[in-house]
This record gives C-alpha cells, sequence and structure tokens, in this order.
C-alpha cells in the first residue's frame, strides 16, 4: 500500500478479489503471471492471501465459502464510506446482499452483493486498508467493465449506489441509439468504470459479470504463459484503441482480461473500457 493512504471516493473500484476453491494453485498461477508475492490478510477472512508487488498489496485470493449465490470469479468492490447504508441501498434498488456487511479485523469492512442482472460485485469501507494503492506497471489492476445483458436499468441501479453522473457513455449508451449499448460510469466527470451491455440471449453457462482488466509489459507473453499454467484464451491478443489486449481464465475459470496499454496509464475516455470484454456483442465465452 501508499505511505500515505488515500481514501476512495465512493463508487471508485478500490479492490479486486478472486475466489477460488485452490488457493496455493492461484498462487502458483499468478505469482509467476502478474510478478506478485503473496502474504496473509485479515485472520478473520479464513485462508486469504494478499498479493503484493513490492510493499504495495495489490489483489486479495480466498478461499470459496459455501454459499449458492457465491461463484468462482474475480470480483470488483467499490468504496462505500457506510457498508450498511450501501447494503440498504443495494436491496432498496432491486439487489440483493450475499455477504452482509463483514469486518475484516482493523482492515475495513466488505459487503458482497448481486445486482439485479446477477453481477456479482463488492463494497469495501475502508479502516487501515484502502485497497489497491498501485496502478500502472505489470500486474496491477487498471480497469474494471460490466459485461450485462442491457446497461439502462443496470446503470441507474448502480447509480442509485453511488453518486455517478447520471448520462455518461458514448454514442448509443443504455441502448436508446444507433451505437453499442455502452455506459461509463464516472465520478464528476472522471471516468471509473464501464457497462457493456450485450444482450440477454448471451449468458448461457455464466452470470453476468464484472471482468477486471490487468496491465502487463506483453499481451503475448502473458496470455501464452496463462495458458502454460493452466489456463485458457479466450480471445486472443489483438490491438485496439486501448491498447493489445485478451481476455483469458485461470485454471479454475476466474476470467479477467490483460492488457498492454499505450500509454501504461489505462483510463477509459466515454463510450468504453481496455479491449471492451463485450467486444461487438460477441460473448467471449
Amino acid at each position: 500500500m501508499s505511505d500515505a493512504p488515500v481514501r476512495a471516493t465512493p463508487g471508485t473500484p478500490c479492490w479486486v478479489n478472486l475466489m477460488v476453491h485452490d488457493v496455493p494453485g492461484a498462487e502458483a498461477f499468478y505469482g509467476p503471471l502478474f510478478g506478485w508475492e503473496f502474504a496473509q490478510g485479515p485472520p478473520e477472512l479464513g485462508l486469504y492471501m494478499r498479493g503484493r508487488i513490492g510493499d504495495h498489496e495489490i489483489a486479495g485470493i480466498g478461499q470459496l465459502q459455501p454459499n449458492p449465490m457465491l461463484h468462482v470469479c474475480w470480483t470488483t468492490y467499490l468504496a462505500t464510506d457506510d457498508a450498511d447504508a450501501t447494503a440498504s441501498a443495494i436491496r432498496t434498488n432491486g439487489g440483493t446482499v450475499a455477504v452482509p456487511p463483514l469486518a475484516a479485523g482493523l482492515a475495513g469492512r466488505l459487503t458482497i452483493a448481486l445486482d439485479p442482472a446477477g453481477a456479482l460485485f463488492g463494497t469495501w469501507e475502508p479502516g487501515t486498508h484502502p485497497g489497491t494503492m498501485l496502478t500502472g506497471p505489470h500486474g496491477t489492476p487498471v480497469w474494471c467493465e460490466l459485461i450485462t445483458p442491457e446497461t439502462a436499468s443496470i446503470g441507474a441501479f448502480y447509480r442509485g449506489l453511488f453518486a455517478y453522473d447520471e448520462r455518461a457513455g458514448g454514442d448509443g449508451a443504455g441502448g436508446d441509439g444507433p451505437g453499442p449499448d455502452v455506459q461509463t460510469l464516472a465520478l464528476a466527470g472522471t471516468p471509473v468504470a464501464s457497462l457493456h451491455g450485450i444482450g440477454s440471449g448471451r449468458f448461457r453457462e455464466r452470470h453476468p459479470y464484472w471482468i477486471v482488466y490487468f496491465e502487463v509489459d506483453d499481451t503475448d507473453g502473458a496470455a501464452r504463459l496463462a495458458t502454460e499454467r493452466g489456463g485458457r484464451v479466450l480471445r486472443a491478443p489483438e490491438d485496439g484503441a486501448y491498447g493489445r489486449t485478451a481476455i483469458v481464465t485461470d485454471p479454475e475459470g476466474a476470467l479477467f482480461g490483460i492488457v498492454r496499454s499505450p500509454d501504461r496509464d489505462v483510463r477509459s475516455p466515454e463510450g468504453g473500457a481496455p479491449g471492451s470484454a463485450g467486444g461487438d456483442g460477441q460473448d467471449v465465452r
């Protein structure tokens, strides 16, 4: 973490967490891929490891708990100043709270929830742990995007939780124009995440999901290494407006993106995200 932790603005993706059956196996996969070392996280969370680059904590890997609403995946956590109030707002706006606000020692309080379409996400009320405080180098998360059936009602759900700009996105955002169904979640005009609607017919084996993009020095090399260590490439490396991207999974099937951004500091302009996991409306599964 940073020497001078900064509390993230509510609604900002502030932490990413992987839930798996085999935590040591995930360490063996992500350590070489992203250059992470691991340290035990708060004991209140059981078998829970934090991936680190130097002194900076980057992401968490935890044991999947027996809960029918939870599944193996990368989870995006949105910052909140009040976990209880946000959990109440999730319910009020049509979402489901799978894990009510839970204290992780002095580190903070987490909640795990599903939006009305079924996408899993978390909220984090920081204590001593503000979240990921390093962005840009190889192995750090640089963008989060929600892949969902449509963005109009889902965008309204997230705006009911946090003070996102009411109207942000490219042409056709929300599905009411000729362009793709894309919205950008912005706080005070600054994009922080995006929503990509791909239609309800695209979801077959996987629920709607948040995808995390990680910066890498070499997209092709990282994709090869992922397959060598038991993962799969779902979308081969390709060049786009946000750099060279690929979509891969780890050995347990958790999906994530990798991107070599042109300026090494990915920030999505209005209307998209690195690679746009939904692509041209084709589901990556």
